[in-house]
């Protein structure tokens, strides 16, 4: 039986390669695209189960192909950057992608994020009721989110990060427990991550709702 099939969409030949080798050897299947339009007509073709995506890419770049992935179905995404630049990162993650790595970053840590994304998506619930904070609702069931008439659109991991602020609102998560919780990450790394996902649902979201407790963490609270 196969694994999951991953789209590495990279237009370095020795990192797609090296990508894409690591990937193999972890019971993966890869296949490889080397710029924007041949990225997305994979895709299309392929509907793989993860897409690993360089936001450098000749053709037009990995936002533009993030767009037009996640335009036809919500595929998980993890994005790579040579720059470790807020903009390029929030843009990022406002268009669709739910991950970030900076170049150069080790190949074990991809693997390991990678296999966190895929089971985030095995989580995800089917059906539920919805949740309600306030003005705030959110229907897990059709992973649709309003604050009072509007509906606020959210990207798959902004909707998972504040799902688990919602079920207990009021209470401080430590960055340490959302990693865990939403990311599945259990060493403590990827502070950062969360920082720049809870900047995105806080403009999303409007003023009020996250509360920020430096060198803690994040509490929801009902917004006033």
């Amino acid at each position: 039986m196969s694994g999951p099939l991953i789209c590495v969409i990279e237009d370095e030949d020795v990192i797609a390669a090296a990508v894409a080798a690591r990937l193999r050897a972890e019971g993966f299947v890869v296949e490889v695209a080397h710029d924007g339009p041949a990225g997305v007509a994979l895709c299309e073709r392929l509907r793989p189960d993860l897409v690993v995506l360089d936001l450098n890419l000749p053709g037009f770049d990995g936002l533009e192909v993030c767009r037009r992935v996640q335009r036809d179905r919500p595929v998980p995404m993890l994005m790579l950057t040579a720059r470790d630049d807020e903009s390029d990162v929030l843009v990022g993650l406002g268009v669709g992608a739910d991950d970030y790595m900076t170049k150069p970053f080790s190949p074990r840590e991809l693997v390991a994020r990678v296999r966190a994304l895929l089971r985030r998506v095995e989580r995800r619930p089917q059906a539920g009721a919805a949740l309600r904070v306030g003005a705030l609702a959110i229907d897990a069931g059709e992973r649709r989110v309003r604050v009072g008439a509007e509906e606020v659109h959210l990207t798959p991991t902004e909707f998972d990060l504040l799902g688990v602020l919602a079920a207990r609102p009021g209470v401080v998560h430590t960055r340490e427990q959302l990693l865990a919780e939403v990311w599945g990450w259990r060493d403590g790394s990827g502070g950062r991550t969360v920082d720049s996902h809870v900047r995105g649902l806080r403009r999303k979201l409007g003023p009020g709702w996250l509360r920020t407790v430096h060198g803690v963490g994040y509490a929801l609270e009902v917004a006033t």
